[in-house]
Parts: structure tokens; C-alpha cells; sequence
């Protein structure tokens, strides 16, 4: 059967973007494999598409050319960068008034031409997508949370009509898959509690863990720990939260704690932060922070590295006392087992979901409490047999679900969808 990926792989994507390079490296390394895949992919150039279109996948731009698209394309380059290119964009996201109306499917017939052009008979889709019920294609979609529906007060799940933009999109997607995956036991509950009422059911909801990300290194030797620690001006001993600069993650509470800690016992701890502070929400978010952070004085100890290129990742989890993510959302997290991978213990938030997912291998703090995050921190600073206590069961919680794993439940389920799209004669026995 031909299987096509509807891959993201802007970096920029965060979570997204690490669990679309997990799938398709998963499925690159199956060994024997009948089936063929095809990738539709914005980022054509990306480094793992040229070793999978080695490998005999077919890669194919995720829209087809068209004279518009073209158009603004060649309109954008004779403009340039520049203020009036911001000014643009800015009228463009005025423009966008209209709100989906979740019971209102609008289908896409250029782009379900466009996938069947290459004979696709079944969809993959690692983050929700609207083109997955919109081009009426049989289709298996990740859904990674419901945090509009558990907690709208978060204004990127909510505001300005993203509400109902996620509605239309999660709804749709979860009423109309072959399969959905969910990364965890809560996540599939959360399905069923908001769109069991629109048909979904159990059997059509699988769970599939994720993985740390594929593209890091579990082994990094000190030379190259002291390269990036160079790289980026970094003292020897910090606290790493590799986060987008979005109101959930919380950033802010920490600084707050980090405050906290320097009244309470002169301790000046050094933050590392990664990730984008780009966009209306996130740019405030940020500001917020920084000027926190000069209002504790703490304004040598918080450093913000903006993007950080994949290869080092590795030698910031590696070098760290501890990662430090006092998030709201779950259900589970990446960040939380690629810091496992490094033997960098873990503080994270006593919420449903993120429980179940660390276990005894963190502390869990109160995300909302700013005593409880600063206890946590205090804790893994100053006693050392807690931070390898921590480290060992992270290390051997993470050594309980492999990528070999992943990648059978991952072949189990795409064999399952396989088998309702296109029913095997009677008779004939699956192997």
C-alpha cells in the first residue's frame, strides 16, 4: 500500500517537529517493508529527506504548484524585507477574520487531486491537520492534546477565534480518522471524554509513547560539552528549559523562584533558556520575563539563546544540573525523556498525565506555586545524591519503551489501518 506523510519539519514546530523526524526515522529503519511511502513536506531540502529519498521514498511539495502561490511567492522576493513586508503580514492576520464552524466541513478537492495524483491510499498525519478530513483521504492522525478544551484560559488555545480553529480541526479529525494516536493512556481518555459524543471510539484511539528526539546524541563527550559551552558564553553548572516562549510553559515562575532563592539563601542560579519568542503572545511573554529577570537581578544569571541548532541540544541536556519545566500542558512531554537520555534530573508539574509519565523519576511541583518550584530547584542545586538518584530512574524509565518498540506499535498500527481501508478477502490470513 502507498502511504503518504504529511511531514513537519519546520523546526520552529517544537514538539511537532521531533515527533515527525521520530516517525519517519522509525520507518526508515523497518526492516522489511511492502508498503511505499510518499512525503509531502514544505522544507524539501531538509536533511532527513534526502537520506529517506535515498533510501527510495518519493518526496513531493506539500501543495501543488499553482500560478497563485507562484505569484506571491515572486511578489514577496521583489518586495524584500523591510517594514513594509511586516506591514503586510500584519494586515494579512487582520484579514483573518473568519471563524470555523466546528459542524461546517470545508473540503479541499485541488489538494485531494493533488495526493491521489500519486496514489496514496492512506494518510499520515503526525500533528492535527484540517486537510486530513478536508480531502476525504483515509487517514491516521496524532492528536498530542486537548489543552483548548481543558484549559482555554491559555490565550494560544483560545484567543482571537484559535478556539474554534482548534475545534474545527480536532473534532473533524477525531470524527472522521481510521485511527487516531495518542501519546499516552490520558491522552486516549481525553479523546474519549471530548469526542466519544461525535463517534469516536476506543478501538480507533491507539497509543504511542513518544520518544526523545531522534537527532540527539546520547553520548557527548566533555570536549564537545566545552565547545558549546564556549560557543554560547555558559558557566560550568546551570538549570536548562528548553521551551517556546508561550504563556503555559510557565517561564516566569521560575525567574520568580530563581528570585526567590537569591532572598532566601544568596543563591544565584544560572538559567539557560532555547526557543521562539517571535509572535505577538510569545514576544510579551518574553519581555515579561527578561524584565523579571531585571527586577530580581538576575539579569547575568537568565540567558535566552534564541534557536539552537539540533547538534547542540545534546551537550546542553549533557552539561546541566537540571531541567527545569514547570509547564501546564501535558499529558507527557519530550523534554522530560530527552533529559532522562542525558542523566539530567528532572523538575516538572504535579498535573494529571505528567504524573503518570515521570513517575518517581522527578520532582513535581505545583506549576502555579512559586514556593513549590523554588523548593524543587533548592532541592536539585544542593544535594547531589537526589540529582543521580533522579538521574538512575530516569534512565531506567526511559530504558522501558526503546525506539525498536516504538517502531513495532508504530508498524501494529499503521497495519491496522491498512486492514480498514482496504479489508482483506475472506479467507486469507494476515501474518
Amino acid at each position: 500500500m502507498r502511504i503518504g506523510i504529511v511531514a513537519g519539519l519546520d523546526p520552529s514546530w517544537g514538539g511537532v517537529y521531533q515527533y515527525s523526524l521520530t516517525m519517519l526515522r522509525a520507518l526508515y529503519e523497518r526492516k522489511r517493508c511492502e508498503d511505499e511511502f510518499i512525503v509531502f513536506a514544505d522544507e524539501m531540502d531538509h536533511p532527513a529527506l534526502l537520506s529517506l529519498n535515498e533510501r527510495g521514498w518519493a518526496i513531493k511539495p506539500f501543495h501543488p504548484p499553482s500560478l497563485k502561490r507562484q505569484a506571491v511567492d515572486v511578489t514577496l522576493r521583489i518586495l524584500g524585507e523591510g517594514a513594509h513586508r511586516k506591514a503586510l503580514r500584519w494586515m494579512g492576520r487582520q484579514l483573518k477574520v473568519n471563524v470555523p464552524n466546528p459542524e461546517a466541513v470545508q473540503l479541499r478537492p485541488e489538494m485531494s487531486r493533488w495526493f491521489r495524483q500519486w496514489d496514496v491510499e492512506v494518510m499520515l498525519y503526525p500533528a492535527p491537520h484540517p486537510l486530513s478530513f478536508e480531502t476525504r483521504l483515509p487517514y491516521v492522525m496524532a492528536i498530542h492534546d486537548l489543552q483548548h478544551q481543558l484549559q482555554p484560559e491559555f490565550p494560544e488555545v483560545s484567543a482571537n477565534g484559535e478556539w474554534e480553529r482548534r475545534e474545527y480541526v480536532f473534532r473533524n479529525g477525531a470524527r472522521y480518522a481510521t485511527l487516531l494516536l495518542a501519546d499516552s493512556e490520558v491522552g486516549k481518555e481525553d479523546i474519549l471524554n471530548f469526542y466519544g459524543p461525535h463517534g469516536v471510539i476506543p478501538d480507533r484511539v491507539k497509543v504511542l509513547p513518544f520518544l526523545p528526539a531522534c537527532y540527539l546524541a546520547s553520548d557527548v563527550p566533555e570536549s564537545e560539552q566545552r565547545r558549546v559551552r564556549a560557543t554560547y558564553s555558559l558557566p560550568e553548572h546551570y538549570l536548562f528549559y528548553p521551551a517556546q516562549f508561550w504563556p503555559h510553559k510557565n517561564h516566569a515562575r521560575i525567574v520568580k523562584a530563581l528570585g526567590l532563592l537569591k532572598q532566601r539563601h544568596n543563591l544565584n542560579i544560572p538559567l539557560v533558556l532555547t526557543g521562539s519568542n517571535t509572535g505577538e503572545i510569545r514576544e510579551q511573554i518574553f519581555n515579561d520575563v527578561m524584565s523579571l529577570s531585571s527586577q530580581f537581578g538576575l539579569e547575568k544569571e537568565v540567558r535566552h539563546l534564541g534557536y539552537v541548532p539540533d547538534r547542540d541540544m545534546s551537550s546542553l541536556y549533557a552539561a546541566a544540573v537540571a531541567l527545569v519545566m514547570p509547564t501546564f500542558f501535558g499529558p507527557t512531554n519530550i523534554p522530560v525523556l530527552e533529559a532522562w537520555v542525558f542523566g539530567c534530573p528532572v523538575l516538572t508539574s504535579d498535573i494529571r498525565g505528567i504524573r503518570e509519565q515521570v513517575g518517581e523519576a522527578a520532582i513535581l511541583a505545583d506549576p502555579r506555586s512559586v514556593e513549590a518550584i523554588a523548593d524543587g530547584i533548592y532541592r536539585l542545586w544542593t544535594d547531589e545524591g537526589l540529582r543521580c538518584t533522579l538521574a538512575k530512574r530516569g534512565q531506567k524509565r526511559l530504558a522501558a519503551y526503546t525506539p525498536d518498540d516504538y517502531r513495532r506499535r508504530l508498524i501494529e498500527i499503521l497495519e491496522d489501518a491498512k486492514a480498514l481501508v482496504r479489508p482483506e478477502q475472506p479467507g486469507i490470513i494476515r501474518q
